[in-house]
């Protein structure tokens, strides 16, 4: 099942269409039937929430986190998306899916959710922040940004007893700026649109689009529980004089 896997990295790394899958790999029907297999039965999850535990503690932190972030973001659609499933987001000007993730403080997934882009980020946060707290009940904070703030903050504090704190722009601030605690779940957002297949949505599904995007948080720990010492550079000898 190693070429199984392989093959849906393969897809998810690059963006390739299932049937386009070089002839190296098994047959794409086999793969794809192992994709929805493993997302059928919980495989996907349960192997991505492992390997989470062992990045946390291979960085000195305990497998389960205590605080995390939430944020979201529109990306478009492919047009064999059904159109029952996406919208227009007014705010971002873009017609697809919208991502909503909660991570820990390393940037590391520990609930999606994707949903129309025009369901408002108050109202779409709402399951994600309810399977945190069931998944990960360890979890007492949450930082959210300017678009989480209103009724969102007192739902989380009365239902599900946990802080959604807003970090919010300094009022003089002039154009970009690293926000604090927030910049960790930017550079997720990022890890994943670097993956071809999520910078745009081509799932017929938004479940199928949750597991391709635990299928590339797998593989950016996987490369980073496995990487090893950064190759060094031997010194130069000296070229030997010819003598004669």
């Amino acid at each position: 099942r190693r070429r199984i896997v392989d093959a849906i990295f393969y897809v998810v790394r690059t963006g390739c269409a299932w049937r386009q899958l070089p002839k190296d790999f098994p047959p794409w029907p086999t793969v794809y039937w192992y994709f929805t297999w493993w997302h059928d039965d919980g495989t996907v999850e349960r192997v991505h929430d492992t390997l989470r535990g062992r990045v946390r503690e291979a960085d000195g932190r305990a497998a389960e986190p205590s605080a995390g972030l939430i944020d979201s973001q529109s990306v478009r659609t492919a047009d064999t998306v059904p159109a029952g499933t996406r919208g227009f987001d007014a705010g971002k000007k873009v017609k697809g899916r919208k991502r909503f993730i909660v991570t820990d403080t390393l940037g590391l997934l520990l609930a999606v959710h994707v949903v129309a882009a025009n369901i408002q980020d108050r109202d779409g946060a709402k399951r994600s922040l309810l399977w945190r707290r069931l998944d990960h009940p360890g979890v007492q904070r949450i930082w959210a940004d300017q678009g989480f703030a209103g009724r969102l903050v007192e739902w989380s504090r009365t239902i599900l007893g946990r802080e959604l704190e807003i970090v919010r722009k300094a009022p003089d601030q002039r154009g970009f700026q690293v926000q604090p605690k927030r910049w960790a779940i930017e550079r997720t957002f990022s890890w994943l649109t670097a993956h071809r297949r999520l910078a745009r949505d081509y799932e017929t599904s938004p479940a199928r689009s949750e597991t391709m995007i635990r299928w590339a948080m797998i593989g950016i720990m996987v490369r980073r529980l496995t990487r090893g010492a950064p190759a060094r550079r031997s010194p130069r000898r000296p070229l030997a004089r010819v003598t004669q």
